[in-house]
């Protein structure tokens, strides 16, 4: 079984900056893709950003292109998210998640397998 733990959420101003990170564990933990997505009350679940575990590569929503980086360490097992230039619509609660053999960076979230619980993220001033 795979366990996947947030950190970091918070209040931030806007235009601030916040870092997330997702700590995976488990005696069979294994992941092809990790993403992080975001969701606010009454809505779906919105893709923000995945990366290729092996590859590194990324891929990000274009609402938070240029502004949020997708990174993964793993020797420790762990992703982050940096938050840059945050905007109030940016608050909402923080998903990491872990695709077990997929190789679509932008895939949805009923293809990833794994969630952490979340993370409250809240921009305001």
């Amino acid at each position: 079984q795979v366990q996947l733990v947030e950190s970091g959420g918070g209040l931030v101003q806007p235009g601030g900056s916040l870092g997330l990170s997702c700590a995976g564990s488990g005696r069979t933990f294994s992941t092809s893709i990790m993403g992080w997505f975001r969701q606010t009350p009454g809505k779906e679940r919105e893709f923000v950003a995945a990366i290729g575990w092996n590859s590194g590569r990324t891929y990000y929503a274009d609402s938070v292109k240029a502004r949020f980086t997708i990174s993964r360490d793993r020797v420790k097992n762990t992703v982050a998210l940096q938050m840059n230039s945050l905007k109030p619509e940016d608050t909402a609660v923080y998903y990491c998640a872990a695709q077990r053999y997929g190789t679509n960076l932008a895939a949805p979230s009923r293809e990833y397998n794994y969630w952490g619980q979340g993370t409250q993220v809240t921009v305001s001033s």
